[in-house]
């Protein structure tokens, strides 16, 4: 059953076709520099794991001793990027997706091919996120959303509006009823919800490998979490509703919201202060708890813990929260005369652009750098400190990024997707 998309009439203008079939038209400001400050979001937020010698407290993740200092990092990241980039990355993924499909379509492509090359593609996102987790980082997220987008691409991506807006429904109420199971039964059956978790359990971080001196031995151990991030994990997230950002996505680029933020000003408003306000007060128990200014039970904050079921949850409106901000932001600076700092806009932007590229550079600097089995600089680092290092990391993906712009080059990751996707054609 498929259905004309309403994002097909918003292209009223349709530009020439380019040499491999697809129309060419500016890139957009919006998408691009939200998937480049997601970028910077990432690199921070995965600075955790690499403290592989830090004393960690009952989250499993944060280390519990340093600074004064590391405290103030640890407390802003469990607030705002822990659990909050993740569904800004999966918004970002299923806007991208229907962009792709959508201009596909348009060039005449017939819309069971275009399913046919986005399929390939996460097909060979899959395989190029497996290689990232065991060569570097286990905490992938490319071969993640390979198979979330392998599974809702092919059941939704065709669909009309209204089948689309009854999955988002039954995808929210999965992601509700279920986060909200464990805290309903605890309180039906006279139990502390506080008291939900796990404590005990291993620590996160050491999923990661970051701590193992041989490079083999932390292979090993990035291969059985890149296994269970992508064919475990990502089915469960179908099960669970946690697709729902993702298909929003879906529903924000059928009506061009980011390549037309002019058009959808209060929307992105209410989204923004209503996204962030409910994502970061959802992040801030779990933050009080951490740096001890709340007492609670160990259990609240381990993984399996209600404190962390409430950062996930939230963590939901944040991600679109931020989106929304990026996007408002996007209209206000194209909307300027004088454009005080427009290079680094534009290599911001250039960084989304090749945001597979710089991603994957991140962990080619990062691992070696901090792991145990490299120089081993985790070791003498703090929460406040490694931010240091991310932003530097950051830093060099964004000059790397904005050179290639200049050049008029694609990401080499994106050139080689491309290559994989589309094979010789010209």
């Amino acid at each position: 059953m498929t259905a004309t998309h309403p994002a097909g009439r918003a292209s009223r203008v349709r530009p020439a076709l380019g040499a491999t079939g697809v129309r060419r038209r500016e890139r957009a400001l919006a998408p691009d520099l939200a998937r480049g400050l997601m970028l910077l979001l990432i690199a921070v937020s995965n600075t955790a794991y690499h403290l592989w010698a830090a004393e960690r407290g009952p989250s499993g993740w944060h280390p519990v001793d340093g600074s004064t200092a590391d405290s103030v990092a640890q407390f802003i990241m469990i607030t705002t990027l822990d659990l909050r980039v993740f569904p800004l990355f999966a918004f970002l993924f299923g806007y991208g997706m229907t962009q792709l499909y959508l201009r596909q379509t348009a060039s005449g492509t017939s819309e069971r091919d275009a399913v046919r090359l986005l399929r390939r593609r996460s097909l060979w996102l899959i395989v190029i996120g497996l290689a990232h987790s065991a060569l570097l980082m286990a905490g992938d997220i490319v071969a993640f959303y390979g198979v979330v987008s392998l599974v809702i691409g092919w059941l939704v991506l065709r669909r009309g509006e209204r089948a689309l807006r009854w999955w988002i429904i039954a995808a929210t109420a999965q992601l509700v009823l279920l986060s909200a199971r464990p805290v309903v039964v605890a309180l039906l059956s006279g139990d502390d919800p506080l008291s939900l978790g796990d404590a005990s359990a291993e620590p996160g971080y050491v999923a990661y490998g970051a701590h193992e001196e041989s490079w083999l031995e932390a292979a090993g151990t990035r291969v059985l979490t890149g296994a269970f991030v992508t064919f475990l994990a990502a089915p469960m997230a179908l099960v669970g509703g946690g697709y729902v950002v993702f298909l929003l996505g879906f529903w924000a680029a059928r009506r061009r919201i980011l390549e037309e933020p002019g058009r959808h000003l209060r929307l992105l408003r209410v989204t923004a202060v209503a996204g962030i306000l409910v994502g970061w007060l959802g992040g801030l128990p779990a933050a009080l708890a951490h740096v001890g200014l709340w007492e609670v039970p160990d259990n609240a904050q381990s993984e399996s813990g209600v404190l962390t079921g409430l950062r996930e949850f939230t963590g939901n409106a944040a991600g679109l929260g931020y989106v929304a901000a990026v996007a408002l932001f996007a209209h206000w600076w194209s909307g300027r005369r004088a454009r005080r700092g427009s290079r680094l806009v534009t290599a911001v932007a250039a960084v989304g652009a090749r945001s597979l590229s710089c991603y994957l550079t991140h962990s080619l600097l990062f691992a070696p750098l901090l792991s145990a089995w490299g120089l081993g600089l985790g070791e003498h680092l703090g929460s406040a400190s490694v931010v240091l290092v991310a932003l530097a990391v950051w830093g060099v993906t964004v000059a790397g990024a904005y050179a290639l712009h200049l050049a008029g080059r694609r990401g080499p990751a994106e050139a080689l997707l491309r290559r994989l996707m589309y094979g010789r054609r010209p």
